[in-house]
């Protein structure tokens, strides 16, 4: 008799963390971004976190762990609380960092529960305005047989392996610099300390509007609103990986119990409907591409595929 009740008390005994957060979200919640502050992905997180915030009731805390391509904050994470108040806020080094060390401190599918997809951003190929090449076929010209160097804002990350691809298909021996962050390649760049690198619109699309930086071509499928004369590098006739697009997104632990990422999904498809989230993101040129969560986990399971036989192909990886 005892024995055939175990299982239903077990079953209500695992049902309890789910029913005690019937008050979700009773005190603030943290959005990790694994990248420095005022990257693209930080201004992302705090313009969800601000519409979010005011659906859920409670104030969004923004925390910067950067490091490791992102793999730092995602491992933080991952192997953290599973009580739905520390979330990731990220960008497609999630999938991407992984391969390209050769270590999985997590499983990108397995350990995160995708939340919802925000979008996308154009990443344009940008030089520093001094170099004399207006188009990329020019910069082309004026860089070989030169040593010159790129940044990336992650190693392992799309800036890190289209401008590596590039230089190889264009044979340029170009030099990587990795960053911790969009924010100090930004720096270095401005600085003259690199001379080009893949930059997003929403960090750097101000230096590119007052000349600070020139872009001559875009990754993706889909040229830049605000810029729709620049080409991409489909238009130009560069390999079919560069129409790459990656993603911005929001995760929680894959042990978050089911009624709190519900709520969370449902506040965050909430955020991507508000028109002033909406009119925001189209200002600092980031395409919004909503997707839910079973949607989102499907596209992500096709990238990490496509990446990993790219890394593959170029012997991309990364001792560390």
């Amino acid at each position: 008799m005892y024995r055939r009740k175990l299982p239903a008390l077990g079953a209500a005994l695992l049902a309890a963390p789910a029913l005690a957060q019937g008050a979700y979200p009773d005190r603030p919640i943290r959005f990790i971004v694994p990248f420095p502050a005022g990257g693209a992905t930080d201004i992302w997180s705090r313009l969800t976190a601000e519409a979010m915030g005011a659906d859920l009731g409670q104030p969004i805390v923004i925390e910067n762990r950067s490091g490791a391509g992102g793999m730092l904050g995602a491992e933080y994470v991952a192997k953290g609380a599973t009580d739905g108040y520390t979330l990731l806020f990220t960008i497609s080094p999630l999938i991407q960092s992984p391969v390209v060390f050769r270590r999985w401190p997590y499983q990108p599918l397995e350990d995160f529960a995708p939340i919802g997809k925000m979008g996308t951003t154009p990443l344009p190929f940008c030089i520093r305005p001094e170099i004399p090449a207006a188009t990329l076929a020019e910069f082309v010209a004026y860089a070989r047989g030169k040593d010159l160097s790129f940044g990336s804002y992650a190693t392992g990350s799309s800036g890190h392996a289209f401008a590596q691809l590039f230089s190889d298909v264009e044979k340029l021996g170009m030099t990587h610099v990795a960053y911790r962050g969009e924010a100090p390649m930004l720096t270095d760049i401005l600085g003259g300390r690199i001379q080009c690198g893949f930059h997003s619109m929403t960090a750097a699309g101000d230096y590119i509007r007052s000349g600070r930086l020139r872009p001559l071509a875009t990754l993706g499928r889909r040229r830049i609103p605000s810029m729709p004369d620049l080409p991409s590098f489909i238009d130009l006739g560069y390999p079919e990986a560069f129409g790459n697009s990656g993603f911005i997104g929001l995760f929680a632990p894959a042990r978050v119990a089911p009624p709190v990422l519900a709520r969370l999904a449902e506040s965050f498809a909430g955020a991507m409907r508000n028109e002033a989230v909406l009119r925001r993101l189209l200002e600092i040129d980031t395409i919004p591409g909503y997707l839910p969560p079973a949607e989102f986990k499907a596209e992500m399971t096709m990238q990490l595929r496509q990446w990993t036989e790219l890394a593959t192909s170029m012997n991309l990886s990364v001792d560390g």
